[in-house]
């Protein structure tokens, strides 16, 4: 059952495929903005998908965060993604993100319970 207060928290080291310069997000070697809200997403996911009926998932509606301080490359970052309101199939959260020295980004998730086949049948 999907209740307010479900949380996750996720964590992985920057790696190159997450620095801005190879991501296309920017030309520097740390992480990129689209990474770390990659990241974000993730957890929102997993916090809810244990408690979710047979056959269903979630997908991202839309996401809002601030990215405030640079992480480097090999540096540990986590996101952790509270379920604040339950409305119907949508769902919102908060996400924090957070490497070494504290905050890097924050803001609100949106997610929405869908059929997994049903979703997938919608491409045709």
């Amino acid at each position: 059952m999907l209740k307010e207060g479900l949380s996750y928290t996720c964590t992985k080291c920057v790696e190159e495929h997450h620095l801005a310069v190879n991501v296309g997000s920017g030309d520097l070697r740390v992480l990129a903005t689209p990474a770390m809200m990659a990241l974000m997403e993730e957890a929102a996911m997993r916090a809810v998908a244990p408690h979710l009926p047979e056959g269903a998932t979630t997908v991202g509606g839309q996401i809002m965060s601030s990215h405030v301080k640079p992480t480097a490359h090999g540096r540990r970052v986590s996101a952790t993604a509270t379920l604040v309101a339950v409305e119907g199939r949508k769902l919102k959260f908060t996400v924090t993100a957070t490497d070494d020295e504290g905050i890097i980004g924050e803001g609100e998730h949106l997610r929405f319970v869908v059929d997994r086949e049903k979703f997938m049948a919608r491409l045709g």
